[in-house]
């Protein structure tokens, strides 16, 4: 080969080389690029626009006539963008105790209260901006007619609304639970004898996200209580009551949980991709993972069923699925309580009793979440291993412990 050949092949590698480099170099910052922007867009809550279950008011309550208004409120908490709402409707399912046929007549009226335009009253809802980290509110009027509105029970409103936002337009439901109907708090409840206590059902109103538990307390509980006594709550009215329910339709199962779910028991309430996804979402899919495969060896080779439970963290043994519960939250997941011994502190602080947060079965099993210092966990399980609040349609999450 003749030098100038020589050097030629010499130039023609190493421009080989340098676009190699190149295309390296350009395929390293591409993929860089794609991951920050995915990284980045994982990072921002898109169309993070929420609205309150707002506050509820009986304007009228007679036994042929009732009209409850609420005030709620559209909040924006995505940051730095801007969210619209073009559209809101209103469905509303009317409940009656027990499932009687009742005939009554319903219907809302929306009402826009924007602070800076002109508020109709037409049901039209004109579509508006909420600015960065601000909000604007909505009237709901809820006029219900019927012959004897007292066999009701509560009901269900489907707020449905459109965010227009970074993610395009997407359709969202708030669910809101109120209840129509209130026992009369002075009637004595039935009680049961056992062993060291004397135990009372409570029976409340439909409880929802739009009640307290220390209100609940002093309105049920108190009127009936002594000093010493015990106040047990049972765990799923305690997260209805702080809006730990979601929706089905508001759960979207990923990877992981539509094919982990399985591998649960059919009784369990992670058995489908909404009820597992709902555990990803809280505690994360690597713990769910790590869970899962670190049950599945314990289980095999050291005989140690129910690790995942433990390793999943205690969410995992709480959540109900759908039919968990009494309607209408048979229609909804319903999570396990937040902070439970802040709650039972803080109803102890109030009234003065002793309070705990169970979750007790027809299976003469007594968890207990929570409980104030007082409370002795030997009369608690005793007077609750029959669960004298019942599994059904009873409507009594609270029971009332005398201790003899």
């Amino acid at each position: 080969m003749s030098v100038l050949g020589f050097e030629l092949l010499v130039v023609l590698v190493t421009i080989g080389h340098l676009v190699g480099l190149i295309i390296g170099v350009s395929a390293i910052g591409g993929i860089a690029a794609y991951a920050s922007i995915e990284y980045q867009y994982r990072r921002r809550p898109g169309n993070h626009l929420t609205l309150t279950p707002g506050t509820w008011n009986f304007d009228v309550m007679d036994s042929e006539h009732y009209v409850l208004v609420g005030h709620l409120e559209f909040q924006n908490l995505t940051r730095r963008f801007e969210i619209m709402v073009p559209e809101v409707t209103v469905e509303a399912t009317v409940l009656s105790d027990s499932g009687r046929d009742i005939a009554v007549s319903h219907h809302v009226q929306i009402i826009s209260e924007h602070a800076d335009a002109d508020n109709r009253q037409d049901r039209y809802w004109p579509a508006y901006i909420v600015k960065v980290g601000k909000t604007t509110g909505l009237k709901l009027i809820l006029d219900i007619k019927g012959d004897d509105l007292s066999l009701l029970q509560s009901v269900w409103l489907k707020v449905r609304f459109i965010t227009y936002g970074p993610q395009g337009r997407i359709p969202k439901v708030r669910h809101i639970v109120i209840p129509l109907s209130f026992p009369d708090t002075k009637s004595l409840p039935l009680t049961q004898t056992t062993r060291w206590s004397v135990v009372q059902p409570i029976r409340t109103h439909l409880l929802s996200h739009l009640d307290d538990p220390v209100e609940l307390v002093q309105r049920y509980v108190v009127p009936h209580a002594q000093p010493g006594d015990i106040v047990a709550i049972g765990e799923t009215p305690l997260a209805i009551m702080q809006g730990q329910w979601r929706h089905p339709t508001d759960i979207h199962p990923g990877w992981l949980a539509k094919r982990l779910c399985y591998y649960f028991m059919p009784t369990s309430s992670l058995a489908t991709a909404c009820g597992l996804q709902t555990l990803v979402d809280l505690v994360g899919p690597w713990r769910v993972l790590y869970a899962f495969i670190g049950g599945a060896i314990a289980k095999k080779f050291l005989g140690r069923p129910g690790m995942f439970y433990e390793l999943a963290g205690e969410q995992a043994r709480l959540i109900d699925d759908v039919t968990g519960t009494l309607p209408p939250y048979d229609q909804f997941i319903v999570l396990g309580p937040q902070d439970p011994q802040k709650v039972v502190e803080h109803i102890q602080q109030e009234t003065g009793l002793g309070v705990a947060i169970v979750d007790v079965n027809d299976l003469r099993a007594v968890k207990v979440l929570a409980a104030t210092a007082d409370v002795s966990l030997a009369v608690l399980e005793n007077a609750l291993i029959s669960n004298p609040a019942g599994n059904g349609d009873e409507q009594t999450p609270i029971v009332l412990i005398h201790r003899r």
